[in-house]
């Protein structure tokens, strides 16, 4: 019988889901209006890969679907939709889980720049097939040219039709296939009429706006281009040549001007940053403005931009300083509709940023057509809000300007001294008081105190020379003059506080994380760094092959916290969703937007190490300087972490190395030196089957074979001990023994040629006893003396001497042979290292003994030495063990 064949499309998808890391591929069926049949063509392609045995699902159809569409759902797979109530009404929204759950290869998901339903893991549909390509699942998705972010104007001032619904640019340009889908505009204006694409009021009303045939056509260029221009993006090799910076602000006009300068980025291949200039004034920014603001952060980052925050108060001489220092080719601004100053023309930014950039391209995007934003400024007694510490400051530091005027007026000095005065009384109350009311305030208070105290006729507001007027004018336009400049050098000074503020914190973080050495210390550091700084509690989440490892979570103040509303499953559930898709997520993004805390995966090549989790109380979010620096703290945690790692990597390689190594070294030595003994013992065994001896021949060849088992036995010794070896560390099993018994038993196990010289043993104290690994240090003993009857001749004298010297035992073992050069001295101890300097040698020493040796005299916390023995020639090993303390005779019959 013939055996049944494996389905290839079955195997494929088994395959595809075991490999780690497979990502999925996703086809976006384009379009460039309502009805030009995605969806159709689309249903289409499902059915022909499902013809070519591919595992096919529809996910999520749009209900509104016209039934020539719907039609083709017959013979196709349907996940049913996920129920979301919203407002006392049943939404039915694509079901996420249920897809991941059933894991097919190919699923459809309609409409990818659909808002789900709230509550929802993803606000946006394509953060759910964005989750579904992580999950190596692929699909098919429909768009129209409408819905991309940066064609969001051009659209908007074609149809006169602002979109909502949009999708970034990266997961257009993400896609492994675009298909577009194309009719001619009279053949959708038909459909249209037919009642094929819209109701009849809906179809009515497209008609009227969007559905105009001008509008259609120039819709359809725009689709085509956009394809086109991404085909040869995708062909273009030569690397990127142009960088381009576009200017953050906090109007809400600025999108347009970052979708136009994404526009231009993607046309010339550049490089893409987006800056902002965080001035003395951002932090006291309104609500409007500080949203606006993120907004635009966030709008750039989604398309493709790399966000850049510095700090100044010139922002045009920021701006050019930074473009200078990082290679800027291009500079894209916005500016709105502008009215002229009727008097004392200032320099318009624009004009400002032009006079400091005179070598770059300078792009400024006119905003006419949109309202005008105007963020609310602090005025006289708004902006500079009122203080009453500050109206008190004032008005004592005038106070005494005028009384110190007073003084030098009796006295006789002119009045210049006084109007001097009267000045100085404006810087120091423009230097003591915060903002700039207060230093004009004085300046007007200034002048009325010289008029009333010092002009004729005095204490009135009357002024008879002609000279006066003049004389006040100008000592109020010092006076303003100087307060503005000391009003400026203090911005300036805050500013510059702010800058290195920002450089303390980043160089003190990096300083804290180079110093730890372990995992555990970096995160603790990175975690103190951040909420110190945020000021708000921080959790970090330590990625372990794919999941969730260590956890640890502070407060805002550093301090360590094991239970908190924060440290849930639910947070747990989405810091994990971070890793599994290198993505952000929680609070103030596009993804489980009600979680407690905003969670930042650290990501390198490899994957993601560890996920921060700020925790954000109720709406309230970072402010642009804390956005920015918390980000650079996270390259340094990752730069801190991804070190550890590679250290680690290296120093497994290293020590993975060396087992290699050494067991290469051993191998080679063993199998040199197990050859000769073996091959001896078969030869004289097989001699003495074969053949008849006298008795002397057989006592001879039975010796030889003694001798070179007992050899084999020691080499087996010390290689079972070389297994007890586990990170240079030997397991000791530690019992008081009789240094006496310990040489007996030793002494019973050495090479039978010891009774070929002399021996001389000599223990200073019969009873002295030693706590020690018994088997190891009989080991000691025997490689120590089987090395010296191996390298002595017969006759030579062996002896063993031992000695108390406080609480060790100091062994000597000596002989009077040739003894060992200096040089082979310095490496007696090595591993496989023999005195000719050969593995393996004419007398069959893997160069074990002594190294071992060394390992467990050491383990036992003792040394060991080699040296001449005088004032006879020969050799000498010395090395010490630990005393065992006797319990006096009382305590053990006490005991007993």
């Amino acid at each position: 019988m013939e055996e049944k064949r494996p389905d290839p499309g079955e195997l494929l998808r088994q395959i595809r889901q075991e490999e780690p890391g497979h990502k999925g591929k996703l086809k976006i069926f384009f379009g460039y209006a309502a009805g030009v049949g995605k969806t159709y063509a689309m249903l289409e392609a499902a059915h022909d890969a499902k013809k070519r045995g591919v595992d096919v699902v529809v996910g999520y159809v749009e209900p509104h679907t016209r039934p020539e569409t719907l039609a083709l759902l017959d013979g196709l797979e349907v996940l049913p939709p996920l129920e979301a109530p919203y407002k006392g009404i049943t939404l039915k929204e694509f079901d996420l889980d249920a897809a991941l759950a059933r894991r097919p290869q190919l699923i459809l998901v309609d409409e990818l720049a659909h808002t789900n339903a709230h509550g929802l893991r993803h606000t946006k549909r394509w953060g759910d097939v964005e989750e579904l390509l992580n999950a190596g699942i692929d699909v098919y998705t429909t768009v129209n040219v409408q819905h991309i972010e940066s064609l969001n104007d051009i659209v908007a001032s074609i149809t006169h039709v602002v979109v909502r619904e949009r999708i970034p640019d990266k997961v257009f340009e993400m896609a492994d296939e675009v298909e577009i889908i194309d009719v001619e505009p009279s053949v959708l204006l038909e459909r249209l009429h037919e009642g094929k694409i819209y109701r009849q009021k809906q179809a009515h009303e497209a008609l009227e706006h969007f559905f105009v045939r001008e509008n259609l056509m120039a819709l359809r260029e725009i689709a085509l281009r956009r394809v086109a221009d991404r085909v040869n993006q995708k062909n273009e090799s030569i690397p990127a040549r142009e960088h381009i910076l576009v200017c953050l602000s906090t109007s809400p006009s600025n999108a347009k001007v970052i979708r136009t300068a994404a526009r231009m980025a993607e046309a010339f291949h550049a490089s893409f940053t987006a800056l902002f200039v965080d001035t003395p004034e951002s932090p006291a920014l309104d609500a409007e403005g500080a949203k606006n603001l993120r907004d635009n952060i966030r709008l750039a980052k989604e398309l493709g931009a790399k966000i850049a925050t510095i700090y100044g108060e010139n922002v045009s001489l920021q701006i050019s300083a930074f473009a200078r220092i990082s290679g800027i080719t291009k500079i894209v601004i916005g500016r709105t509709g502008q009215k002229t100053p009727f008097v004392g023309r200032r320099k318009s930014f624009v004009d400002q940023l032009i006079e400091h950039t005179t070598e770059l391209e300078i792009f400024v995007i006119a905003d006419n057509g949109s309202r005008e934003y105007k963020p609310r400024r602090r005025r006289i007694w708004g902006k500079f809000q009122f203080s009453g510490k500050d109206f008190a400051k004032m008005l004592l530091i005038m106070a005494l300007s005028a009384l110190v005027g007073i003084l030098f007026d009796q006295i006789g000095f002119s009045q210049t001294n006084v109007i001097v005065v009267l000045i100085l009384g404006v810087l120091i109350t423009a230097n003591q008081t915060r903002g700039r009311f207060y230093g004009v305030a004085a300046s007007v208070i200034g002048v009325l105190l010289y008029n009333f105290f010092f002009t004729d006729p005095r204490f009135t507001f009357n002024a008879y020379g002609a000279e006066y007027p003049v004389t006040f004018a100008i000592m109020l336009a010092a006076a303003l003059v100087t307060s503005a400049l000391t009003s400026k050098v203090k911005r300036q000074a805050a500013a510059a506080t702010l800058s290195a503020f920002r450089t303390t914190i980043l160089l003190e973080a990096n300083r804290s994380l180079q110093d730890a050495r372990t995992k555990e210390e970096i995160m603790r550091r990175a975690l103190y760094e951040i909420a110190r700084f945020a000021r708000r509690p921080a959790v970090l989440y330590l990625a372990e092959r794919g999941e969730i490892g260590r956890i640890l979570a502070v407060d805002e103040n550093g301090a360590e916290q094991k239970q908190a509303d924060f440290l849930n499953e639910d947070e747990r559930a989405v810091a994990a969703w971070c890793i599994r898709n290198r993505h952000s997520a929680g609070k103030g993004t596009n993804t489980l937007p009600g979680a407690a805390a905003r969670y930042t995966p650290l990501t390198t090549k490899e994957g993601v190490l560890a996920v921060v989790g700020i925790v954000a109380d109720g709406e309230e979010q970072l402010d642009s300087m804390q956005d920015s620096l918390v980000y650079a703290l996270y390259a340094q945690i990752t730069s801190a972490l991804e070190r550890y790692v590679l250290n680690e990597a290296q120093r497994k390689a290293e020590m993975q190395a060396e087992s290699e190594r050494f067991r290469s070294n051993l191998l080679r030595a063993v199998s040199h030196d197990l050859r000769t003994p073996l091959t001896s013992i078969s030869g004289s065994a097989n001699s003495l089957l074969q053949n008849k001896f006298d008795e002397e021949t057989k006592r001879r060849l039975v010796t030889g074979i003694y001798d070179d088992s007992v050899w084999l036995i020691n080499l087996v010794e010390n290689l079972l001990f070389v297994s007890r070896i586990d990170n240079d560390n030997v397991k000791l099993r530690k019992e008081p023994q009789l240094v006496s018994e310990i040489i007996e038993e030793a002494l019973r196990h050495v090479s039978r040629k010891i009774s070929e010289h002399h021996l001389l043993t000599h223990v200073q104290d019969d009873m002295m006893m030693v706590n020690v690994d018994v088997q190891l240090v009989v080991q000691v003993f025997i490689n120590i003396i089987d090395n010296a009857v191996k390298y002595t001749d017969a006759g030579s004298t062996i002896e063993i001497l031992v000695t108390r010297k406080g609480n060790e035992a100091v062994v000597r073992i000596g002989d009077d042979g040739k003894g060992i050069s200096d040089r082979d001295k310095k490496n007696i101890f090595d591993m496989f290292y023999t005195v000719n300097g050969n593995k393996g040698d004419s007398r069959r020493g893997l160069g074990l003994g002594l190294a071992l040796c060394k390992i467990i005299v050491e383990a036992h916390g003792g040394k060991i030495a080699v040296m001449d023995n005088s004032p006879v020639h020969g050799t000498v090993f010395e090395f010490t063990l630990p005393i065992a303390e006797v319990k006096s005779s009382e305590n053990f019959n006490h005991d007993r």
